[in-house]
């Protein structure tokens, strides 16, 4: 039978195993939630909390060789796995150097920031990252993305300024958590969600739990939704429809899923993630759907398919500028 110290020191590897799991890029919604269930363990929870006190405060290295030691050894398995060359080791796992060294390295190679006196989060374009808010809660930010965080006693308040983003909410009873996008107002108290940035109004598609959504103003309808439902304001009401949430968050993965989607929206959609971005005149073609899964950002699979599928014409431009157009014209 394991005795204290064996829990103790069992529970801070897998807190140094967790830390390197989240700082990767493309967390998925089952890695949260797998994440969020071990750390109901009150030893687990403690565990996680000494490696984020490590990691956070480079001070505090010295006075904690068993956190180190598990942190060692979590690294070690990591670029033995990984290979001598690897760049996600570079990206994961640096030496630490000072606080500032620390907080910078984190946020440039880590893709995970521990939230503390900022209360902005943001993306550039094709860029996506992940944030550990105070409460346990963690919001991933897709392309393109801002985040302003405001908690306060009774309720844990965050806007979706622009983009889209993966909300995995850790549960507190009496202190809702709610996303502002625009006209859109979601509450939820633990669950998981997603959230997209529409002008004025916002998409909302439910993982897990349940939340509410509704419009904006005093007396504005409130609509609960089911696991598996994607909300949408129409006119100020929040209209829920089923949808396939593997396919509505697959930007977590580093994907996008297309099912009998219009031309225009899939160029849309895969424009969010490129900085130079491709010119649709493809008339009657702009509205015939697209199936396929193309990796964020991939704009030459994106495109050499289309002109295949649709008969349509490229043409490359000045830069890294592509057009898409019907033959002919």
């Amino acid at each position: 039978m394991a005795g204290p110290r064996q829990r103790v020191e069992k529970a801070d590897t897998e807190a140094a195993s967790w830390h390197v799991r989240l700082g990767e890029p493309g967390v998925s919604p089952q890695t949260l939630q797998d994440f969020f269930a071990w750390r109901q363990v009150p030893e687990h929870a403690e565990a996680y909390r000494r490696v984020e006190t490590v990691w956070g405060q480079s001070a505090a290295l010295a006075g904690d060789p068993a956190i180190m030691a598990a942190l060692d050894g979590a690294m070690g398995r990591r670029v033995r796995k990984q290979g001598r060359h690897s760049p996600s080791r570079r990206r994961v796992w640096f030496p630490v150097i000072g606080a500032v060294a620390v907080a910078g390295l984190a946020a440039a190679y880590a893709g995970w920031t521990w939230m503390d006196a900022r209360t902005l989060f943001s993306t550039g374009v094709g860029e996506q990252r992940v944030v550990q808010l105070a409460d346990g809660s963690s919001v991933q930010l897709d392309t393109d993305t801002a985040v302003r965080v405001r908690f306060d006693g009774d309720e844990r308040l965050l806007e979706l300024e622009r983009g889209q983003a993966l909300f995995t909410v850790a549960h507190e009873a009496g202190r809702p958590f709610v996303v502002q996008a625009g006209e859109a107002r979601v509450t939820a108290v633990g669950t998981v969600f997603d959230v997209q940035r529409e002008g004025q109004g916002a998409s909302v598609t439910l993982v897990s739990g349940v939340v509410d959504v509704a419009g904006a103003g005093e007396g504005a309808e409130v609509r609960r939704m089911a696991a598996g439902q994607q909300a949408r304001l129409v006119r100020g009401r929040p209209i829920t429809r089923p949808v396939d949430t593997a396919a509505e968050t697959s930007w977590t993965t580093g994907r996008i899923v297309f099912r009998d989607t219009p031309l225009a929206e899939a160029v849309a959609e895969v424009n969010r993630y490129l900085p130079e971005k491709i010119t649709l005149e493809a008339g009657a073609a702009s509205g015939r759907p697209v199936n396929g899964v193309f990796r964020a950002g991939d704009r030459d699979a994106f495109v050499s398919a289309a002109a295949d599928v649709f008969d349509l014409q490229v043409e490359r431009g000045t830069g890294e500028t592509v057009r898409l157009s019907e033959r002919g014209k």
